[in-house]
């Protein structure tokens, strides 16, 4: 059973001088906006508060170059990783960069599948060929000093804007923007990589406004913001400060864009006409753009966001939609292999499951389905025909599992690992897969990290508080996101009027309180597979309000996170 915490601050007295509700008032105050000055700013953050983006290290000296370049109309290459932080910041750059004035652009991302990530030697080569004399990189190349030499032996100039950590020694680049460097005290080390080039592009404009080279109405900047919100909120990079600024007015710039290739998108999924949420972006809107790059099918993202006219992007999306429906596909056989052949391991602390029917974009999403649905940590590769096998490891969620640790433990064995304590990703030559199976066994079954998650919410309410009135404050303190999480409120003794199983065995409840006589909705998606809930039980239960509009009639529900 999970622990739960209460979320703990110092919360002042009700404030009667303000409009705010006394339960906004409590959640502003648990996410260190106690003060009533404050709200206001909060509620209604401006472009102008953004920090300088000089007060990144190598920032003037990256303006400088692309100073010169611009004067000389030398060819520039934008070098972007093919994720959706990546390729946002490659769209927003080639908008910027035509925009401003430069006429020689060549744009390039490595392939997932066939390159892998990185700023690649073989790749400067080709863009050196082509007669590039400045690449410009986005989300990728801080720990690229093979790509970085080979650069200098091409004579071709290399700025580096990255956001992930940089080893020791950095490399031999003009210029290395990257807010996480040790000697950079930007306080920005939160932005992802397209908000990294966006701050890039911020000093750029203001140089070469000042050196009356283009006019100030040359590139209106916050026409970028719906792709770098794609970004920020994707590539779950923490949702302050300036990320919280960013992606408050880039929700409102995406609902209204103008980019044919998203409206089209937008209006597929039947999100155009209202103000977006990122849970919207995050969980529906995002995954369908990832499944162009999981599967290589000559499709990219790019595409979309560079689409000219809707004729064009309503084709581009309905081949977007018809990769994610494979990717579905691919996935859902692959959770079923991947589940066969883990049911000849039960005893096994963790998952470690290989197959050659694994497609190598998907082994992720299906390690992450059985970290959930075991319980276990969950190493999942595919089988290429080489005898090289590329995987990713997940922890199951709510529990206290560290995979990268458990990688370590057979290092040895892998051709290379990288990531995090919740998820991270392996290769490794099919004949040492025992050894690693084996050491991994026995790391889980020696290790203390299994023990249940405690999860902190925020508030006890009782069900009478369970409003739509509620519920639109509640999205009004948005967006929520990593390190700004959705409230969590703790609602006990409810007893269990209703339950439906709904397709994919999730749970739809109804629940009542002894003090309130109407019937609330909750929903509990991927609940524990040994969770018996029946009619007449009293439950506690930790969830998230959320509004259902079905058929237009809006109903306040609760999203269950947990219950016992």
């Amino acid at each position: 059973m999970n622990n739960w915490k209460k979320r703990r601050a110092e919360i002042p007295p009700f404030n009667p001088d303000s409009s705010v509700p006394w339960i906004i008032q409590d959640l502003l105050a648990l996410r260190g906006y106690a003060d009533a000055q404050e709200w206001e700013v909060f509620f209604a953050p401006k472009l102008s508060q953004l920090k300088s983006p000089w007060l990144l290290a190598d920032m003037s000296l990256s303006v400088d170059r692309l100073e010169v370049a611009f004067r000389r109309q030398e060819p520039i290459c934008l070098y972007a990783d093919f994720d959706l932080d990546g390729t946002s910041a490659l769209a927003l750059a080639l908008q910027a960069f035509r925009e401003l004035g430069f006429k020689k652009l060549l744009s390039l991302q490595p392939q997932r599948l066939t390159d892998g990530y990185g700023f690649h030697p073989h790749l400067v080569e080709d863009v050196a060929a082509k007669g590039a004399r400045l690449i410009v990189t986005m989300d990728v190349g801080i720990t690229s000093h093979e790509a970085a030499q080979k650069a200098r032996e091409l004579a071709v100039d290399v700025i580096i804007t990255d956001h992930h950590q940089p080893e020791n020694v950095l490399p031999e680049a003009l210029a290395v923007v990257n807010p996480n460097r040790r000697d950079c005290n930007s306080g920005l080390g939160y932005l992802c990589g397209a908000g990294v080039m966006f701050y890039l592009l911020r000093a750029l404009k203001r140089r070469l406004v000042e050196k009356a080279l283009v006019a100030e109405n040359s590139l209106n900047l916050r026409s970028l913001l719906d792709l770098l919100t794609v970004a920020t909120l994707t590539d779950m990079v923490p949702l302050i400060e300036d990320n919280r600024l960013l992606v408050k007015h880039g929700l409102q710039v995406l609902s209204e864009t103008a980019r044919p290739g998203l409206r089209a998108l937008l209006e597929k999924l039947k999100l155009s006409g209202r103000i977006l949420t990122g849970q919207d972006v995050a969980f529906r809107f995002a995954p369908k753009l990832n499944a162009l790059s999981r599967l290589e099918s000559g499709l990219r993202p790019l595409d979309l966001y560079m689409a000219e006219t809707m004729e064009d992007a309503e084709n581009i999306v309905d081949d977007v939609l018809d990769r994610n429906a494979e990717r579905v596909e691919l996935q859902a056989r692959g959770e079923e292999i991947a589940m066969a052949i883990f049911s000849t391991q039960a005893d096994c602390p963790c998952v470690f499951v290989t197959s050659t029917e694994f497609h190598r974009g998907v082994v992720g999403l299906i390690a992450t389905k059985m970290a959930n649905q075991t319980g276990r940590p969950a190493f999942v590769g595919a089988e290429s025909a080489d005898g090289v096998v590329v995987g990713s490891a997940r922890a199951p969620q709510g529990k206290c599992v560290d995979v990268l640790r458990a990688l370590k433990t057979a290092a040895d064995f892998f051709t290379r690992f990288g990531g995090h304590g919740p998820a991270a990703g392996f290769e490794f030559r099919r004949e040492n897969a025992s050894a690693i199976a084996l050491a991994l066994a026995s790391h889980f079954a020696g290790a203390d990290e299994q023990s249940e998650m405690e999860i902190e919410y925020d508030l006890d309410l009782s069900l009478e508080f369970v409003t739509a009135n509620l519920i639109q404050w509640i999205n009004s303190l948005g967006p929520y996101g990593t390190q700004f999480p959705l409230p969590l409120f703790c609602f006990r003794e409810l007893r269990v009027e209703s339950v439906k199983i709904l397709k994919g065995n999730h749970l739809k409840l109804g629940v009542v309180h002894k003090n309130l006589a109407r019937t609330v909705t909750a929903l509990y998606f991927s609940p524990p597979p040994d969770l018996n809930l029946a009619a007449g039980m009293t439950i506690d239960v930790l969830g998230e309000l959320q509004k259902n509009d079905f058929r237009r009639v809006i109903e306040p529900q609760i999203l269950i996170r947990d219950l016992r």
